[in-house]
């Protein structure tokens, strides 16, 4: 006898293509009753907290801190400057002398008792002419600021020196407004490698000199050429040394007030 074929359940459940116009309401509603409920699980959560603005007490300490710090900046500035320009005078008469920078006379090592590291050490022995090295001639230069209304010139053109032969010479000043005025002497020495060989023991440079309306004053200059350029290389050939100064005007008023003064170093 001929068994029927098995059908499996799965078969037999309903599915929307074919179920009822019943089935597929009821399976419509479902959905819809669900999304209701998620939504209005949605809605119903808290709302997120916003951040809070900060207050007014908080900004103006803020920008009173701002402010302050900057108005320190701007002071330290200001005082820096005012320091430098005091000290720019002294600084650049040090700088240039140690590392003779600019063509400015330094004391090289051994060059005066001084410098020299022994205590029996006679500054005099420097002194001594070499007769056997040939003379070196040194010229004189002389200059003024635009401000300065001084006639500032040398007495002589040039000297002729040996090595280790002091020499002095004079400069020639003369105020010639209806003013007192005070003035400061700078100098150089070139060529460049002779500046720490050029040893002045009596000089009127960075000093203060004050001239009276229409006075005339003698400056003198002592000097010598220090014997030790004879072993250095870079002097060979050198036979014109020329001492340069320029007056400038200095940063007073009549009354002996410190001001600045345009134009002046």
């Amino acid at each position: 006898m001929n068994s029927l074929p098995r059908i499996p359940w799965q078969s037999f459940k309903p599915s929307p293509s074919w179920a009822c116009s019943s089935c597929r309401r009821a399976l419509a509603q479902g959905r819809q009753s669900k999304f209701e409920a998620s939504r209005r699980a949605v809605s119903s959560s808290p709302p997120k907290k916003a951040q809070a603005a900060p207050a007014m007490e908080q900004l103006r300490e803020y920008y009173k801190f701002k402010n302050r710090t900057t108005m320190f900046y701007t002071l330290s500035i200001i005082l820096g400057t005012v320091a430098f320009s005091y000290g720019s005078v002294p600084m650049y008469k040090m700088i240039c002398q140690t590392t003779g920078w600019g063509g400015q006379p330094v004391r090289a090592p051994g060059h005066g008792g001084d410098a020299s590291s022994d205590p029996n050490f006679d500054p005099a022995s420097r002194l001594v002419p070499v007769t056997d090295a040939k003379r070196i001639r040194v010229t004189f230069n002389a200059s003024v600021s635009d401000i300065l209304p001084w006639k500032f010139t040398p007495q002589q053109r040039e000297v002729r020196v040996l090595p280790g032969e002091t020499a002095l010479a004079f400069y020639t000043a003369t105020n010639t407004s209806e003013h007192d005025i005070i003035g400061v002497a700078t100098y150089s020495v070139t060529p460049a490698q002779t500046a720490p060989y050029f040893s002045k023991i009596q000089c009127f440079c960075f000093e203060e000199q004050r001239l009276n309306a229409g006075e005339t004053v003698d400056m003198p200059v002592f000097f010598y050429l220090d014997p030790d350029l004879l072993n250095d290389m870079n002097m060979r050939g050198v036979e014109t040394v020329t001492l340069s100064y320029t007056f400038f005007k200095a940063k007073y008023d009549d009354q002996g007030t410190f001001k600045n003064v345009a134009g002046a170093p």
